[in-house]
Parts: C-alpha cells; sequence; structure tokens
C-alpha cells in the first residue's frame, strides 16, 4: 500500500545530510590528508541511489496497481479507517525492513571499499623504494 515511504523518508533525510557534508567537505578547513578514501559524501550518494531508486519503483509499483491517486488523499488505503491502520501498519513493518535492510547493504558496502582502499599499493611499476 505504502511501504514505499519509509525509504522515500530516509531517501529525504540522507540527501539533505550528503548535502551538508558535502559541504563542509569542500570548505578549506576540511582538507584531508587521506586522498586514497572515498569522501563520506560519495559513500552518501550511493546510499541516496539506493534508497531513491528502489523507493521510485516501488512507488510506480503501486500506482500501476492503482494504490496509489492523482487526487487527494493520494493513497486508496487512506480513504477508510480500516485500511488507513492496515497500510501504517505495512509502512512500519514492511517499509521500516526494507529501508533497514537497504542500508545494512549499503554500510557493508562502504566497508568494504574501506578495506579495498586501504589496502598498500604493492607491485606498482615505477615505484622507488
Amino acid at each position: 500500500m505504502a511501504c514505499f515511504l519509509a525509504p522515500m523518508t530516509e531517501a529525504i533525510v540522507t540527501t539533505v545530510v550528503q548535502k551538508a557534508v558535502k559541504k563542509k567537505e569542500n570548505s578549506s578547513e576540511h582538507k584531508e590528508n587521506c586522498d586514497h578514501k572515498l569522501p563520506l559524501s560519495e559513500k552518501l550518494r550511493w546510499l541516496n541511489g539506493m534508497l531513491w531508486g528502489g523507493s521510485g519503483l516501488l512507488a510506480f509499483e503501486h500506482l500501476w496497481h492503482g494504490e496509489i491517486t492523482p487526487f487527494f488523499p493520494f493513497l486508496t488505503a487512506a480513504s477508510d479507517p480500516a485500511d488507513t491502520a492496515e497500510m501504517l501498519h505495512e509502512i512500519a513493518t514492511s517499509g521500516s525492513a526494507m529501508a533497514i535492510l537497504v542500508t545494512a547493504v549499503w554500510a557493508a558496502l562502504t566497508i568494504i571499499s574501506d578495506k579495498l582502499t586501504a589496502r598498500p599499493d604493492t607491485g606498482k611499476a615505477g615505484a622507488s623504494s
């Protein structure tokens, strides 16, 4: 019914956070010596892409099935109190589970990327000792 609202809400929040982090990273005070690591704003961009993409596909699927309408209250389940309770339960369970799973996958990807970028560069051609 409206399970896409939970990851979409997280996507909105993380987009705002990403923009603030990017602004701080670009400031002259925050220049890091560690050029080989990906900046946090880039990692947050990955999370935003995953969340916005998943939310968009879910919203399209709900639109396709007639659960979203172009007129108020926009969600067909919001027109009946019994359906609204079921919708809120779905957002709290399925929507939250999807948002948590996407965030967990993103966290695993960032850990893996940090480990890969932290490897010492051995065997580079032309490296002098």
